[in-house]
């Protein structure tokens, strides 16, 4: 009843629209451009800590410098000596996935969950001098681009017919199209869908744009992933119907495939796929899955207390489908009053001290163990962050 409240509610985030309008009238069809979307923002993150971020191994960050007409493109670690100095002209820190190393991050990231989980991809910084930017390209995702410090420039616009510049280590446009161009104050927000054009330039230095992104696998993308999760979740010590030749004359065409072996890989493949649920484990797996860099801290030392309740870190992933349940890239088949509350967890990122205790002995072993993976943290009821750690 909150989710369905809040996504009939007019959003300052949106302009006024609530999300149902939004995704009427905009999602993946045309910009919005909102001023004072979120009003009084300011940088999620000093810029000494952030570049900081930028020198370890676990955080991806990329520097792009432009000096005339000419690129360049380092990616992470990035030591402090390796950026330009702060009044050089022409250069950009781009740190990805600030949501799982950052609280504040994490929950701005948070207020676009009126879009499903396993859409949302993580939130990116950029860091800019005056003048920098990484030049005009197109994304295959929707992008929601605030600005959270100092001002950007941008310019966008529809483009059937991209061509690319090939002296260049980006993937950037030879030419941007007839366009519409703003300049974005801290606090304004532009959403942009697949396909068009644009480009974002600072306005003087200590430029700092928030870049919400989303995940949009292509069909072939997909189809791999699903087909290698198929293949782990196989039982080899399953009984499974072995290949045999169907009655033939001896082969002419020693090198030619046999009809009768590629029919009976095709049907391999529709009894993986047949299998009760074998693609929503698969898929439901597969985006609950952590990115490489992400790690959690084991605390076999925590339990359960009473009068507290549990909230997920920020780095994990959940999802669910039914009476599968997916964190982290495992699934779990959990049904009745159990699932109902595994659900709410994932929904919410957090349960109250009341809904833990309602598990039964068996769930609250699972949750035990997520705690102790990490992946869960206590929680008192009247704590104030929703989830996760601070960095």
């Amino acid at each position: 009843a909150a989710m369905t409240t809040r996504i009939d509610r007019p959003s300052a985030l949106l302009g006024g629209l609530t999300a149902a309008q939004f995704m009427q009238r905009h999602w993946q069809k045309k910009p919005l451009l909102v001023r004072q979307a979120l009003p009084g923002a300011a940088p999620l993150i000093a810029r000494t800590e952030l570049f900081a971020l930028a020198t370890r191994d676990d955080v991806e960050s990329r520097l792009v410098v432009r000096q005339g007409q000419r690129w360049s493109l380092r990616r992470g670690p990035l030591s402090r000596r390796a950026l330009p100095a702060l009044r050089t002209p022409g250069w950009t820190l781009l740190v990805q996935g600030l949501d799982l190393h950052l609280q504040a991050a994490h929950e701005l990231l948070s207020r676009f969950r009126f879009l499903p989980d396993a859409r949302l991809d993580d939130l990116m910084l950029s860091y800019a001098s005056d003048g920098g930017g990484v030049g005009p390209h197109i994304d295959a995702y929707d992008v929601f681009l605030l600005q959270v410090g100092g001002r950007r420039r941008w310019r966008f616009a529809p483009c059937a017919r991209p061509s690319w510049r090939d002296d260049v280590p980006l993937k950037m446009l030879a030419r941007m199209p007839r366009c519409e161009s703003h300049v974005l104050d801290a606090g304004d927000l532009l959403y942009l869908p697949p396909g068009w054009a644009h480009e974002g330039v600072a306005v003087g230095g200590d430029c700092m744009t928030a870049s919400v992104g989303f995940r949009a696998p292509t069909r072939d993308e997909l189809a791999q992933a699903l087909l290698a999760r198929l293949d782990d979740a196989s039982d080899a010590t399953a009984a499974s119907p072995r290949y045999r030749d169907d009655p033939c004359a001896p082969t002419l065409h020693p090198a030619a495939l046999p009809s009768a072996l590629v029919g009976f890989a095709r049907g391999a493949l529709a009894h993986a796929l047949a299998q009760p649920g074998a693609v929503e484990r698969a898929l439901g797996e597969w985006v609950t899955e952590p990115k490489p860099q992400v790690w959690f801290e084991s605390d076999g030392k925590a339990t359960l207390r009473t009068g507290h309740g549990v909230a997920l870190d920020r780095r994990t992933r959940m999802a669910y489908v039914e009476h599968d349940v997916f964190v982290n890239g495992e699934s779990l088949a959990i049904g009745g009053r159990d699932g109902a509350l595994v659900k709410r967890l994932a929904d919410a990122r957090r349960l109250s001290a009341d809904e833990v205790r309602r598990f039964s002995p068996t769930a609250r072993v699972q949750i035990a163990e997520w705690l102790a993976a990490g992946w869960l943290h206590v929680q008192p009821d009247d704590d104030a962050p929703t989830d996760g750690r601070d960095a």
